[in-house]
């Protein structure tokens, strides 16, 4: 496992070189911000992740490493600073213990639409889950421009194979922390989710991992032309040409700056078509080559049928993103219209809705809506067209709501890690945690514990007939057979793949049975 006894002073042999870490308490040892790719600026920025350097004395890894470029500042994590260049880093947790067996590896992906967020993030330290048995892995990753943006000559989805490297980076070196290169799940939410699901669909990842978790994982992918769209955007916000040695001669800053811009700026263009109400414009490119096809549709051909899939969704997602103001608020029938038109929803949804919400106001009906079509009911098909192509499949929802906090959008991640404590968790889940809410965690831990270990998370799997859901909530969980709300007959025949945003002509009078 290591060049010397287990402790906080351990230094463990990389492929690169050897890096000792911290102690993180409870018999845990961190070791943080190691290299797992070059940094992917100056001749290697836009280019694919190329391999680490080498250093020769003991490398430290008591702290995270920068994080990728990018605008936000999330509470109890560090921010992007121009020079900092060395994003592409992992972090891993440890049980220190001098001998036992293998230890099942859990490999995290942060999320943050695609456009920010950092494996430092409070609520995603691994010390927890790495007290239940496991190797914690989490990384660092392009985002924005320079992980998802379009330029010419150059792959897309780079972000995507930033995380493909990290998982190699596992394969190579995790044994050297006690970790089963042979046992991986791979885990994110959100993006982070989605992430997952493309991974799952991609060529360069086969076998680099047995299972998979994903938590919210959104419906969100463009084609190589609404990449193109954005591009030129941001490139004219930037003033600069849309080639890439005009995008090249931006620096990473102002290229975030241009890209929040654009973000900010939408008119009635194609990207304004995608981004009228939910204001993300950074997506997983379907470009045929990185990412052959959107996740839905390559589970239900069977892409990845041996990897083990457990997926969870919140009740209420959209609630969230509405209180922190991502999303357009909508508050008249006749805006309520035009939200289903720029989806290409169609009008019986709206109706059913409101037959089932009696009394809701447009603004719950319409999160309601959002929240099924982009995170909801995307989830629950993504595990059932997965079981019926012949892999194992576990669907979970998370319904704990307290006070003002719903079961929304990000809440479950700080119940699941074991982080109730963390900086910025008691805003997620209502104030500070109870009994009740640390019983829910410990079992919500559990479960991705006993996944990642044997790919048994502790309910039935979904079947090509049955789609059992497990219900985290409190004082205790309840398992049912299906959905008796009437909300999956809605949506029965609605197509996923026609949900995009662009030009509506034909979509209201196509056939929407299918994928």
């Amino acid at each position: 496992m290591s060049e010397q006894p287990c402790g906080a002073e351990a230094a463990f042999r990389t492929t690169s070189g050897r890096v000792r870490g911290r102690g993180a308490g409870d018999g845990v040892i961190a070791v943080l911000g190691i290299p797992y790719a070059a940094a992917p600026f100056g001749a290697r920025r836009f280019r694919e992740p190329q391999p680490a350097p080498s250093w020769g004395e003991v490398r430290d890894g008591t702290a995270f490493g920068p994080i990728a470029p990018q605008s936000a500042e999330l509470p109890g994590a560090p921010v992007w600073r121009p020079g900092d260049e060395d994003i592409l880093t992992v972090n891993v947790w440890v049980p220190e213990r001098a001998d036992g067996g293998a230890l099942p590896v859990f490999f995290w992906i942060h999320g943050g639409a695609y456009t920010f967020g950092s494996s430092a993030q409070p609520d995603f330290d691994g010390t927890a889950l790495a007290r239940a048995g496991l190797a914690v892995v989490s990384c660092n990753y392009r985002v924005g421009f320079e992980g998802f943006g379009h330029v010419s000559g150059f792959p897309d989805n780079r972000g995507l194979l930033d995380q493909a490297a990290a998982l190699r980076w596992v394969r190579e070196n995790v044994a050297a922390f006690g970790g089963d290169p042979g046992n991986v799940t791979v885990a994110g939410h959100s993006s982070g989710g989605g992430s997952v699901t493309c991974l799952m669909a991609m060529e360069q990842t086969r076998g680099l991992f047995q299972r998979a978790i994903a938590h919210s994982v959104p419906n969100a992918f463009c084609t190589v032309e609404l990449a193109v769209a954005v591009t030129e955007r941001i490139a004219a916000e930037g003033g600069v040409a849309p080639t890439a040695d005009g995008l090249r001669s931006v620096p990473p800053e102002a290229l975030v700056a241009a890209s929040d811009k654009a973000t900010a700026s939408c008119g009635t263009d194609p990207v304004a078509a995608i981004h009228a109400f939910d204001p993300v414009i950074f997506q997983p490119v379907v470009d045929g080559q990185v990412l052959p096809a959107d996740p839905l549709r390559a589970l239900a051909s069977g892409a990845a049928r041996e990897v083990d899939l457990l997926v969870c969704h919140t009740l209420e997602e959209y609630w969230f993103l509405h209180t922190v103001g991502a999303v357009r608020e909508v508050t008249t029938e006749a805006e309520l219209a035009d939200f289903t038109e720029a989806l290409h929803l169609p009008v019986h949804l709206v109706d059913g809705y409101r037959a089932l919400m009696p009394g809701a106001p447009v603004l719950d009906r319409y999160l309601a809506i959002f929240s099924d079509a982009h995170f909801g009911e995307y989830t629950t098909r993504l595990a059932e067209h997965h079981a019926r192509a012949g892999g194992r499949a576990y669907l979970a929802r998370f319904a704990r709501r307290r006070g003002e906090a719903r079961p929304w959008h990000t809440a479950d991640i700080p119940f699941a890690f074991g982080n109730l404590d963390a900086i910025g968790a008691d805003f997620l889940i209502g104030g500070a945690p109870d009994d009740h809410d640390r019983a829910l965690s410990r079992r919500m831990l559990h479960s991705w514990a006993g996944f990642s270990a044997t790919g048994e998370p502790g309910w039935p799997a979904v079947t090509a007939d049955t789609t059992p859901v497990k219900s985290w909530t409190v004082p205790g969980d309840h398992l049912t057979a299906g959905d008796a709300s009437g909300l999956r007959a809605l949506w029965r025949d609605v197509r996923f793949d026609l949900l995009r945003p662009g030009p509506t002509a034909g979509h209201r009078s196509r056939g929407l049975s299918g994928t």
